[in-house]
């Protein structure tokens, strides 16, 4: 990021030395993650929590610190570039704001403070069957005395296995349409009646099934009210998206960078690679994109710190799909640029385009993006209106 204050410059610089210092070799990348296979390492978290990092975008009555949106995906974007193994921020990022809106007082103190001093959170909304569609929501929790009694299956839940709670969303009635009757609740991930079992995946440990049989919730589990939980997590999409984006764009210019250092060295045919027409080419494109990205996401985090409350459908969506579908493409072309070396895994660049690839997929896909993006110009009703007429 081309930082817009003192202050912001000041932060990225601390992220980027801090991550030179611990995770800056490939030894101690392996020595964090167990070769790649864990994406989130809690000591390195904990030494951010401590710096107080993780506390941005969280009131310092809960051991917060100043900073909004552009601050949050500057830190996002900055790990992502020094490939810091801090895969629990982004899932508690975006926890912590139902909280914060909509938490009571207990749940606040608990949840926000965990947060600060470097605990994780995991969001629990994805089904078997309900992906894209997540007002399909079935997995239940019935009313039961003093509280509720919670059945049913969540999946692709990241994180799950080392989180302190799952921010759930369960169906509580099935009368009226299905974005009602959906509620929050906050549980502990050693709740009894709670099962959680990893997905293996290309990318190593990263998500899971949730199975609840069950499970007992008492009635102070409740985050906001009951039956409301669709407008609550609409309220919250704008960080969602845009600081999946922010990560990206770290990890899009990490690609590129590794790229670049490796078309100037490696010589082919007498002189190195980089300086043939057709890899100029691919590298300013990818330059110009990436620069794109970055000025598209910034823009946003600033109308989110000017207007907390606003919703940016659109804005966040474009941001989310701009810089997912290009930082794959930097990945792609890394590979392509680096021949074999691009899928050894000696390079970091096969690590980039596993990163990279399951962005476009997770938290809305970029399918969903450009239905969300075509509906904010009115386009759902007049489809509507031409297929009613033929």
């Amino acid at each position: 990021m081309h930082p817009r204050t003192p202050e912001q410059a000041s932060f990225a610089a601390s992220i980027d030395a801090f991550c030179r210092a611990k995770t800056g070799t490939r030894a101690q990348r392996d020595a964090l993650t167990q070769h790649g296979v864990e994406a989130h390492n809690p000591r390195l978290y904990a030494e951010m929590a401590e710096l107080g990092w993780l506390g941005v975008g969280i009131s310092p009555k809960y051991g917060g610190s100043d900073g909004g949106m552009a601050e949050m995906c500057l830190f996002a974007e900055r790990t992502s570039y020094g490939l810091a193994p801090v895969g629990g921020y982004i899932t508690t990022a975006v926890a912590a704001s139902p909280y914060a809106k909509f938490g009571s007082e207990a749940q606040k103190q608990k949840v926000l403070t965990g947060i600060t001093r470097g605990r994780v959170e995991a969001i629990s909304i994805s089904e078997p069957d309900a992906g894209s569609d997540a007002a399909a929501i079935t997995c239940r929790a019935t009313r039961t005395s003093g509280g509720f009694l919670v059945n049913g299956q969540k999946t692709w839940c990241s994180n799950a296995h080392f989180a302190d709670h799952l921010l759930l969303v369960a169906r509580t009635q099935s009368s009226g349409s299905r974005h009602e009757g959906l509620t929050m609740f906050c549980v502990p991930t050693g709740t009894p009646g709670v099962e959680i079992r990893g997905i293996p995946t290309l990318n190593g440990k990263e998500v899971n099934d949730v199975f609840f049989t069950d499970c007992f919730l008492p009635e102070d589990s409740v985050v906001g009210k009951v039956d409301q939980a669709w407008p609550q997590l609409m309220s919250g999409l704008n960080s969602e998206r845009l600081l999946l984006a922010a990560s990206m764009l770290g990890r899009g210019r990490r690609a590129f960078d590794d790229a670049v250092a490796y078309v100037k060295e490696r010589k082919q045919f007498g002189k190195p690679i980089g300086s043939f027409q057709a890899l100029k080419h691919r590298i300013a494109d990818l330059a110009t994109e990436l620069e794109c990205c970055e000025l598209l996401i910034y823009r946003v985090a600033q109308l989110a710190d000017e207007a907390p409350d606003r919703m940016l459908p659109r804005e966040a969506s474009m941001a989310k799909l701009k810089t997912t579908e290009t930082a794959k493409r930097v990945a792609l072309e890394g590979v392509q640029m680096m021949g074999g070396y691009g899928y050894a895994t000696e390079y970091d660049m096969e690590s980039h385009l596993r990163a990279t690839v399951i962005s476009t997929v997770y938290g809305g896909t970029s399918e969903i993006q450009r239905d969300i993006i075509g509906k904010t110009f009115g386009l759902q009703e007049r489809l509507t209106t031409e297929r009613d007429r033929q």
